[in-house]
């Protein structure tokens, strides 16, 4: 029997770290109010306050797909539109769930190199939408990470934003891999949102350590009001908040969430350097976070996978993903290096 190997397979697949399993144990040790009027829920919010230096509102979701779709939704018309990359994690990995909480908004696809939006293209965009039988765009929204695992430098940041003021379009970021960037760049959290002109940001952590719940972050406060309704609506919120907010105050509360990160990001960046010495495997694209794509033949993704390995193919016709975790180990991208090799 072939004993199927996940490591590699998305950052999902990482047990829950011990930061954040900890403060979870803590909190099911006596009974606590309930629907966010736990003291968990408040600390995690004035810690989100510290940790970007700045007066902002925050809610939790227990998915990434329903921060994103939902904070879309709020700060999003549904007779306007949204420009996003083409390979953003909105267009391609959500089932529609942004048009669908929008009730109508269009995605507005623009390119770019490694993932990341050219300002030539959304500039484009956005003039094309010029009268009632279009949809003028309302947001424009950028990944960071990319899902490309390219990272945005706060430059390139403020230049989307001077598009979208311009234009009196909202910013949100999709920060599923928030945490990957942050500790990458060795910048302080605000330096890539709200001072850049991020008006909304989806925080993620389950890729970054615990089992479930993202942050919904609206530093522009005018753009939260009734978002607690729009959550019960859709069914975000929790009756027992303080098992998703416990956790995320293990991650920030004395800074794994980056130290996550770095061992994430250090393990791709090993894991690329001995694809390339030692398999002739040279990533596609910029391996600045925790994701690594490389073209693989069929003959070795199959012969990988006939060993246990799982992985995604992400672009066509050969590109593959090779994504690392905070908990992935030396041994493990000795083992997978090691059967490349062999089927090489």
């Amino acid at each position: 029997m072939i004993i199927r190997r996940h490591e590699f397979a998305s950052d999902n697949v990482a047990p829950i770290c011990p930061e954040a399993w900890t403060a979870l144990q803590q909190a099911n040790t006596h009974p606590a109010a309930s629907y966010g009027e736990d003291e968990w829920t408040a600390r995690l919010k004035e810690r989100v306050r510290e940790l970007f230096e700045t007066d902002c509102d925050a809610y939790l979701t227990f998915t990434g797909t329903a921060a994103n779709a939902l904070a879309l939704a709020q700060v999003c018309p549904r007779f306007h539109s949204i420009v996003c990359h083409r390979h953003s994690h909105i267009q391609t990995d959500e089932c529609g769930a942004s048009e669908f909480y929008t009730a109508g908004s269009k995605l507005l696809l623009a390119g770019g190199p490694n993932g990341k939006l050219a300002l030539d293209e959304v500039t484009s965009l956005i003039a094309r939408q010029t009268e009632f039988h279009s949809q003028p765009p309302g947001v424009i929204s950028l990944s960071q990470t990319t899902e490309l695992g390219t990272i945005y430098e706060p430059s390139e940041i403020a230049a989307i934003a001077e598009i979208a003021r311009v234009h009196g379009l909202v910013v949100h970021m999709d920060g599923a891999r928030f945490a990957n960037a942050v500790a990458a760049l060795g910048c302080h959290p605000r330096a890539i949102t709200w001072q850049a002109g991020v008006e909304a940001l989806c925080f993620g952590a389950t890729k970054n350590g615990t089992a479930a719940g993202e942050l919904v972050v609206f530093f522009n406060k005018a753009l939260s009001t009734g978002f607690e309704y729009r959550l019960k609506q859709a069914g975000q919120l929790a009756s027992k908040t303080r098992f998703l907010a416990a956790p995320w105050l293990g991650l920030l509360e004395h800074d794994a969430w980056l130290r996550n990160a770095r061992r994430a990001n250090d393990a791709a960046r090993r894991l690329a350097s001995r694809l390339k010495a030692e398999a002739g495997l040279e990533s596609l694209f910029p391996v600045q976070a925790n994701a690594v794509f490389v073209p693989m033949e069929e003959r070795l993704a199959a012969g990988l996978r006939a060993r246990g390995w799982e992985f995604y193919k992400f672009l066509e016709p050969d590109v593959y993903r090779l994504m690392c975790s905070w908990a992935t180990t030396e041994r493990e991208v000795a083992d997978l290096i090691a059967d490349i090799v062999a089927i090489k």
